[in-house]
């Protein structure tokens, strides 16, 4: 059996969420389970502010993919500027992720598939048929997919297609 070895994992700073935002998360992806979670000790709560007992870190996966979460305090927030990526199938899956995880979140400030969840965590939910669309060798088709796209919140591929189509 060969050992699972991933190199680089995204490490998530919350206030205080990390549990709830962990919970969610693994509760929307298949295939995704919290691995570990450590606690703030008496020495570390008083060295942090944060209350003794309460969840520190969070290893979990979501989708295979290994992430880890922590509850640091509010001196770092999420920015748009780093996002991740749900290729999906279908409008099925794009439907799905998009919905799940726009509960309680704040997209009206997005376009073009991109989200920011409840925790402030921006998130791309993009059918693999945009990437099909957006380089076709026809650039007429290409630029009217384009156009179709920057003028929807929530990816819609049979409106794109129809869209390159002309």
């Amino acid at each position: 059996m060969q050992d699972r070895f991933q190199r680089i994992t995204p490490f998530l700073w919350f206030d205080t969420q990390a549990e709830e935002a962990v919970n969610f998360y693994t509760s929307i992806f298949p295939n995704s389970r919290i691995v570990m979670s450590t606690r703030y000790s008496k020495e570390a709560a008083q060295a942090s502010g944060r209350a003794e007992g309460s969840v520190m870190t969070m290893a979990f996966q979501l989708d295979g993919q290994d992430f880890t979460a922590i509850n640091g305090g509010p001196q770092f927030t999420f920015s748009g500027a780093i996002s991740f990526v749900v290729h999906c199938k279908n409008q099925e899956e794009v439907d799905h992720y998009w919905n799940r995880l726009t509960e309680g979140g704040d997209e009206k400030a997005q376009q073009c598939g991109w989200l920011r969840d409840r925790f402030g965590v921006s998130w791309q939910v993009v059918p693999k048929q945009l990437v099909e669309l957006l380089s076709d060798p026809d650039p007429n088709r290409a630029r009217r997919a384009t156009m179709a796209m920057l003028g929807m919140k929530k990816l819609d591929i049979a409106a794109l297609q129809k869209a390159a189509a002309g």
